[in-house]
């Protein structure tokens, strides 16, 4: 919120040639990607809906309350004064405000509650939230996800789901059936296998009564105060995924102990923990085991969610760009009107363009999957593969808006540090760029129908553009006899990933953006990925025209 008549006129110097502060802005009203993107993947009915939460995402009141939540940092209370245990994690009222703001909007809830474009409409709420404060959107990304590993036991579905589809936000440290709302968590790795959770040794012993008590650690834990938790141990019939909640069925607080908190490179308003399980009360969720194959359901959703977290952190430091260089001059002339400049801010228009695009698409596929066997295909092997690239791209773009910003961008007292020490989570979070490629392999080599469906989305667009074309050629031909293997697995995926958010820029954005991707990074002739490197021929003043966001604009943007 900007301070109220701070002084201009010094003894020394007046203040002038300053940016004004962004804030009060709709974000999704101003945001024309975004709208082009939610209306071509079916969710023209949510556009007022977004609009109100864009309107509130962009408050100076939520700007407050994003930068508290980051410099007062989530605290540990493992014990009260009397020393019991209480394995509780204390934030700021700024942090609670967030959450509520998300999860009352039904951030969490909207893709259960609205089938046919539920997900859709998560994806843009995910992609505004992420620009108000990012670190808040993890719970509440678990607890939407939560609900496809669920639906594996009826019964526990029918206690949490409604929980999860309350939208409520109810932060109170009591047990799950006297809140207004839940949050769910995920605790999955070990130290001493990472990635490879069939690595684990926690152990599921069962109660005698249909439960399990559960014993040993997890290396990473985040949202720790959730109500619930999903968690892979081994039963005696193998890995196997179970419910874990706070509060033990008789009122005792679980066994669940809150070892320390991460002290992390970013996302510093959300707590990230290491626990430990000692005789924790649990459930069996899904086919005793066969734990990594429920868990995969919900993955599956997270990794949409990494996707839009990346596509939301590009906006987020983009509009600081294109706000900072409409406004500041040097050498005689605004920012955005000196032409290398101007290159740079017109080719990252493109790539968050190509983002968000490829993201609502999956959003489409994720909200038809259940129905159409093409887009369960489409959207299992196009998950991974833009939640690789999309990702990967995402550290290498905040840079460049930050240094658009020069020395302003730079200090703390503005939102761009915390944007890039933000960027490379989501391509750590839900595995890293190995692991996601292999990942990639692995769907191929089990679904050949993925490839198919991939090819088929591109199928009536490849000859649209020249580059375009070629491009899917290079594709193709990882397809043929050894082309695919681990050596080119990270190759495939950023191949695939470009043709798709060609073929989604297609669908949701004007020619013009469209043949400004294929140019800028599609061409043959194209060395590689520097932002401003442009092409001839790429209409940069109409790219940036549409990105700029408009504190004034009377209403939604066209």
């Amino acid at each position: 919120m900007s301070d109220r008549a701070p002084r201009s006129d010094l003894s020394t110097h007046v203040v002038s040639n300053q940016v004004n502060p962004f804030e009060d802005v709709n974000l999704f009203d101003t945001d024309r990607a975004l709208i082009g993107a939610v209306t071509a993947n079916g969710g023209a009915s949510h556009l007022d809906e977004l609009s109100e939460f864009g309107a509130r995402c962009g408050s100076a009141e939520v700007q407050v309350q994003a930068r508290q939540a980051n410099r007062n940092a989530p605290e540990l209370r493992a014990f009260d004064r009397f020393g019991h245990r209480l394995d509780e994690v204390e934030f700021h009222p700024a942090y609670h405000a967030l959450m509520k703001l998300g999860l009352d909007s039904g951030i969490s809830a909207g893709a259960w509650l609205k089938p046919g474009s539920g997900h859709v409409l998560h994806g843009a709420m995910m992609i505004l939230m992420g620009q108000a404060e990012p670190g808040v959107t993890c719970p509440m990304s678990m607890t939407y996800s939560s609900v496809a590993a669920l639906r594996a036991d009826r019964d526990l579905a029918d206690i949490w789901i409604p929980r999860v589809k309350s939208s409520r936000y109810d932060p109170r440290v009591i047990p799950a059936d006297e809140k207004h709302g839940v949050t769910i968590g995920m605790a999955m790795t070990e130290k001493q296998g990472g990635s490879d959770v069939r690595a684990n040794t926690t152990r599921a012993i069962p109660d005698g009564d249909g439960a399990y008590l559960l014993t040993g650690h997890k290396w990473f834990c985040s949202a720790p105060m959730s109500d619930a938790f999903l968690t892979l141990a081994y039963s005696d019939q193998g890995m196997t995924c179970f419910l874990v909640p706070r509060w033990r069925p008789d009122g005792e607080r679980n066994a669940i102990h809150i070892m320390r908190l991460k002290d992390k490179l970013g996302d510093k308003s959300n707590a990230s923990s290491e626990i430990e399980y000692h005789g924790a009360w649990a459930r069996p969720l899904g086919e005793p085991g066969r734990g990594v194959r429920t868990i995969i359901d919900m993955v599956q959703h997270t990794r949409y969610d990494c996707v839009l977290g990346s596509a939301g952190g590009m906006r987020a430091a983009l509009v600081q760009a294109l706000w900072h260089g409409s406004q500041r001059r040097v050498f005689q002339k605004t920012l955005i009107d000196q032409p290398a400049m101007r290159g740079v801010l017109a080719d990252l228009v493109i790539e968050c363009e190509a983002a968000t695009a490829l993201a609502l698409r999956l959003g489409r596929s994720l909200d038809r999957a259940g129905s159409d066997d093409q887009e369960a295909a489409f959207v299992r092997l196009a998950t991974p593969i833009a939640k690789y690239w999309i990702c990967k791209r995402q550290p290498g773009f905040v840079y460049e808006a930050l240094e658009c910003l020069g020395g302003a961008g730079y200090v703390e007292e503005g939102p761009m540090p915390r944007l890039f020490r933000q960027s490379p989570l989501n391509a750590i979070w839900e595995g890293s760029g190995n692991v996601i490629a292999l990942d990639i392999l692995r769907a191929l080599a089990r679904e050949p129908s993925s490839l198919e469906a991939v090819m088929a989305e591109l199928a009536p667009v490849r000859r649209e553009n020249r580059s375009l074309e070629q491009h899917c050629a290079r594709l193709e031909a990882f397809a043929r006899p050894g082309g695919l293997h681990e050596g080119a697995a990270r190759s495939f995926a950023q191949c695939a990933a470009l043709a798709l958010q060609a073929a989604a820029l297609f669908q949701s954005a004007p020619d013009f953006v469209f043949e400004a991707f294929c140019r800028q990074r599609l061409a043959t002739d194209r060395s590689g990925f520097l932002y401003g490197d442009m092409c001839d021929g790429v209409d940069q003043q109409r790219l940036i025209g549409r990105a700029m966001p408009d504190r004034q604009a009377p209403g939604r943007v066209g």
